[in-house]
């Protein structure tokens, strides 16, 4: 998408993904300036990571002094779903330190309200909706952390203005995005685990918000807890909530929760440290031993889910492996076929390595026809052209994925059944590549 031209991606966005316009955007810049591979994609997550790690780290420093600043930026890219997102070219580590520096402003308007200042604050966090519409989540976490905090009348007066223009501001991109809410009916209901992972981060949470703050000459405009628990629980549970409405619940679409921990784990820290040395003889040890009980317990779940994070395995996509498996199952010549239709953005990646197949369903490809996945031929027209072909490799979700309901995916099943063999088969990662050949060609 981001090597397209500028009137590609704007007649693509009219079909699919408006609601990440902006991104595609952007990168489209970050190509124009360095065609870097995936090391520029990658590089705008990297650098976000660490733009909210320093967030934090001012965020801890303002609300609980100096060390819990520090603590809490260095637990940030620690966790494990910020370490994902830091590799991956998707909009949601920038999102999440958008939120995080909107977070910072808040404080900052709260502290002293002006004009200037709620007018930056209402510019991040618009462009971090603008990235992804569900960062609008942000604000009702926002609002109830300034009405927990008793505000004064300007405070209220200049935060409700700046959440008016930023709902203006999304509305737009909000309303014309429903009309392509097909594109997330994949997104089921949170299973057990999913609830009970979340139940566990709200427990850290509150446990770690019991943690009195250090003294400060100035006091903060808010306490730690009030400003990062409606961050940390609200924008999950609201959209938990609408389950039984539309599941819409992704870990990654509220990735900005992480900001919230890494806050309060900081804080937790810094008591903690201050509890072991300022106990007197007898508690010092005690102190010590709990801060490196935390410590080793940190590194012994962290550090072998960062590992892992950092392998092929870890991706549920890989496209180059795909298409790798792809040319190593096919001969030049042979059909290819994709189902459901969707899988064919794999191509994209290495549309070298697909050189010499024959897409037996397209009819006109992703570019040519302003889409992600490209457009396909009536199902009669599918059905010929796979049965004029003695070899046909088909790239497909795994066994227990849902199949799409299609006439045409109907048709491309109904056919290899019919008419052809499996020959051979592989699994990468979420997708399988098989050989099928007409009986006796394997």
């Amino acid at each position: 998408m981001a090597h397209r031209t500028l009137p590609e991606i704007w007649r693509t966005l009219g079909h699919i993904d408006a609601v990440h316009g902006l991104y595609y955007l952007c990168l489209h810049g970050v190509f124009g300036v360095w065609d870097g591979g995936l090391v520029a994609l990658r590089l705008p997550s990297v650098l976000a990571v660490a733009a909210g790690a320093a967030g934090i780290a001012l965020l801890g420093r303002r609300l609980a002094g100096p060390r819990a600043g520090l603590l809490a930026g260095l637990v940030f890219p620690l966790i494990p779903a910020v370490q994902r997102y830091a590799q991956e070219g998707r909009s949601y580590a920038l999102v999440c330190a958008l939120v995080i520096w909107t977070t910072w402003l808040l404080v900052s308007a709260v502290d002293r309200p002006r004009g200037r200042r709620w007018a930056a604050y209402a510019g991040v966090i618009l462009t971090a909706c603008l990235l992804h519409e569900f960062a609008l989540l942000t604000l009702v976490a926002h609002g109830v952390s300034v009405f927990r905090s008793g505000p004064a009348r300007a405070v209220a007066r200049g935060w409700g203005a700046a959440a008016g223009v930023v709902v203006a501001g999304t509305l737009p991109l909000a309303v014309f995005s429903t009309t392509q809410a097909s594109q997330v009916d994949w997104i089921g209901a949170p299973g057990a685990r999913t609830v009970l992972g979340f139940a566990a981060v709200v427990l850290v949470g509150l446990v770690c918000a019991r943690t009195p703050p250090r003294a400060a000459h100035a006091a903060p405009p808010m306490r730690p807890g009030t400003l990062a628990l409606p961050l940390l629980i609200l924008p999950t549970a609201l959209l938990m909530a609408l389950t039984p409405l539309r599941a819409l619940y992704v870990e990654r679409y509220v990735l900005s929760y992480t900001g919230a921990l890494a806050l309060l784990l900081g804080v937790a820290l810094d008591g903690v440290w201050r509890r072991s040395r300022d106990g007197g003889r007898r508690a010092r040890p005690a102190g010590y031993a709990v801060a490196a009980g935390a410590g080793l317990l940190a590194v012994l779940t962290l550090v072998p889910v960062g590992t892992h994070l950092r392998t092929p395995q870890s991706r549920q996509n890989d496209a180059a492996a795909v298409a790798r498996a792809v040319r190593q199952s096919a001969r030049p010549g042979d059909g290819l076929v994709f189902t459901p239709a969707r899988r064919r953005v794999w191509t994209l990646a290495r549309p070298e390595e697909f050189r010499g197949l024959f897409d037996l369903a397209l009819d006109r490809s992703p570019v040519a026809s302003d889409t992600l996945h490209g457009t396909e031929l009536p199902p009669g027209a599918v059905r010929a052209r796979m049965l004029a072909a003695r070899r046909i490799v088909v790239v497909h979700d795994v066994a227990g994925e849902p199949l799409d309901a299609a006439d045409r995916e109907y048709v491309k099943r109904a056919t290899l059944r019919a008419a052809f063999e499996p020959c051979a088969t592989r699994r990468v990662t979420r997708a399988q590549i098989t050989l099928y050949a007409r009986p006796g060609a394997c």
